[in-house]
């Protein structure tokens, strides 16, 4: 775990920047070769990687700032672009990335349902998951102490340090990382079925919303908001409840669909 890998005179470059912008890349070249694979919109995933990329950033780092942290922020507003010093919600940065997702497909024509279950799911699922080992790298999206004598010592440098000293804290941004690999292989093996045309992406959300629900539970770097959840955990659960029953509508208009031939 290092947060500065070196520095360039008295520039540091950071672990958290590199692995953040590796993840966009990589999450761009996984689209592309869905893209490619499929024989569409290949020529629109670096624009389109560039646009959602940056996207992500602002809504990952505006949802942090208005959702988790605004009790700091509010006292301290020039440091809202400061976004090298952690402070990412990934639900935030997938909302805005979507819609302006959803603005490039409509301006050039690309069927946005299609594109999405092909191209965006897995590749933004894969993206999260590298975007994890920024977390981890950097010391936020950390977990509450475990109790005992098992889990992750933060340096000294670090968020989770000073929220919470040198007791062992429970891995919640690397089992995060995990289970997101998980859900990108499930999402490949879902597109393999006869699915309805924006199932794929629906599933996505569902999956990952209930993933982060319950490691919620384990995260230790801000409290509970309403009803004892966490505002992660009050975002979580609308998704869920609004992706199951747009899944099972989706697919229930394409059961009643005619049959070709008929």
């Amino acid at each position: 775990m290092h947060q500065y890998l070196f520095f360039i005179g008295d520039f540091p470059i950071r672990a958290y920047g590199l692995i953040l912008s590796l993840a966009i890349i990589l999450a761009t070249g996984t689209a592309y070769f869905f893209a490619k694979q499929d024989g569409r919109w290949h020529q629109h995933i670096p624009d389109m990687g560039i646009y959602c990329g940056l996207a992500g950033i602002v809504g990952a780092r505006l949802w942090d700032v208005f959702f988790f942290d605004w009790h700091y922020y509010q006292d301290h507003l020039l440091e809202i672009p400061f976004v090298w010093q952690g402070g990412m919600a990934i639900q935030g940065g997938v909302l805005l990335g979507t819609i302006v997702g959803y603005l490039y497909t409509k301006r050039h024509g690309i069927d946005t349902w299609a594109f999405a279950d092909i191209v965006a799911a897995p590749a933004v699922i894969m993206g999260q998951a590298i975007g994890r080992m920024a977390n981890l790298m950097n010391g936020d999206a950390f977990g509450h102490p475990t109790g005992g004598n098992f889990g992750i010592l933060y340096p000294t440098t670090t968020l989770a340090y000073q929220t919470y000293g040198n007791q062992p804290l429970w891995p919640a941004e690397i089992w995060e990382g995990q289970i997101d690999v998980i859900i990108f292989v499930l999402l490949l093996l879902f597109r393999t079925t006869n699915h309805a045309k924006g199932q794929v992406f629906i599933l996505y959300a569902v999956l990952y919303s209930t993933a982060r629900f319950f490691l919620e539970y384990l995260r230790g770097d801000y409290t509970t908001l309403l009803w004892g959840l966490k505002s992660a955990q009050l975002t979580s659960l609308s998704v869920i409840i609004l992706g199951l029953a747009l899944f099972f509508w989706v697919g229930r208009k394409k059961s009643h669909l005619p049959k070709k031939g008929k």
